[in-house]
């Protein structure tokens, strides 16, 4: 298929972009390339896909010297004229939209990224996908919309009205301008609310990056909440296979859903809602220990209090992903922060 990911210099972008490719899919990738956090890591990703950094000039394509089936485009998704243009002259079949100002506590101090990338940047989205007879657009939605949520696990029928962070608010916008577009233009959207993804080549504004790059330096790393947090981390594979999976299987309007008990993760409209998790929530101090023992050395910890716009445990339900899409992710805990520490000290040449 052609298919555009939006987000491909980013965390999971890059990962879905390479297994696209893999498959034999035609695919755009596009970023903005922002300077939330270091923007050599974003270049170094695109290097691993064959673009080259000093090949990139806003708004031209540059075909991957590794992948013919492969383009990136730097372009901003508030740039309506740019993403117009884009989808005019593609004319893809399917749309992953993975860009995004991420970040729960940088939403604190810089509201408007949020309101730019994540609602401006999604609403040209969907209008593009609307126009160019898209098949079906994916998307990446979050744990965080759960918000004062306290039933656990987290499931996709729960009521979500209550989010406690912009990045919150901006995820949950998504899913409700996504349902619109589903009903009133019958594009059929999935959001995927993804739960503390972590992996290879991730986000250095992410608790293992910080933890395992403090550890090295013997420095002290902070411990919110004084510890007693969770989180139902997910491996950056099973999260990948998950959004290959939805790509894949565009919904269908569910023909038993009422207005009158409405779930809210399906629609009369050609909706869907899933949960993207490991089911199995993890201690934060039990995480450190996997840090710990994957680095051969102790950390230094300075307890600290909640912080704002945080919760204290997260844990998907995941019944109705395996149910649809006969997918589960099961990566364990200890597995996966070993990946990223052999990642991480190989990138970085640490011992």
């Amino acid at each position: 298929m052609k298919i555009l990911v939006t987000g491909t210099a980013g965390f999971i972008g890059f990962h879905l972009a390479k297994r696209l490719i893999a498959r034999g899919d035609e695919v755009v990738g596009i970023d903005s390339i922002n300077s939330y956090y270091d923007v050599n890591l974003k270049y170094s990703r695109l290097k691993q896909t064959g673009v080259n950094q000093g090949s990139i000039e806003y708004g031209i394509p540059v075909v991957s010297n590794q992948h013919p089936n492969y383009t990136f485009i730097k372009l901003n998704l508030e740039d309506r004229e740019g993403i117009n243009k884009l989808f005019e002259e593609h004319r893809f079949q399917r749309v992953c939209n993975l860009a995004a100002q991420a970040g729960v506590r940088y939403s604190l101090e810089n509201p408007m990224a949020y309101a730019d990338s994540n609602i401006v940047g999604f609403i040209n989205i969907l209008e593009a996908c609307r126009h160019n007879g898209v098949e079906h657009l994916a998307y990446a939605s979050s744990s965080s919309v759960y918000g004062l949520n306290e039933t656990m696990p987290f499931s996709t029928c729960h009521n979500v009205d209550h989010p406690i962070s912009l990045y919150a608010a901006s995820k949950k916008s998504n899913e409700l301008m996504a349902h619109t577009y589903s009903y009133l233009f019958g594009l059929p959207t999935t959001g995927l609310r993804f739960f503390t993804v972590y992996g290879p080549w991730g986000r250095p504004d992410m608790a293992l990056f910080l933890f395992t790059k403090a550890i090295l330096e013997n420095k002290p790393i902070d411990v919110f909440n004084n510890g007693d947090m969770q989180r139902d981390f997910t491996y950056i594979d099973d999260i990948v296979e998950g959004l290959i999976r939805v790509i894949d299987n565009a919904p269908a309007k569910d023909s038993t859903w009422s207005g009158a008990k409405p779930n809210p993760s399906s629609s009369v409209a050609p909706y869907k809602i899933y949960n993207i998790g490991n089911s199995s929530p993890v201690k934060l101090m039990d995480f450190i220990d996997a840090i710990e023992n994957a680095l051969g050395r102790k950390a230094q910890k300075n307890y600290m209090p909640l912080q704002a716009g945080d919760v204290p445990s997260t844990w998907a339900d995941v019944e109705d992903l395996w149910g649809k899409l006969a997918f589960r992710p099961n990566t364990s805990i200890e597995l996966g922060v070993a990946q990223f520490v052999a990642w991480y000290k190989q990138y970085y040449g640490v011992e």
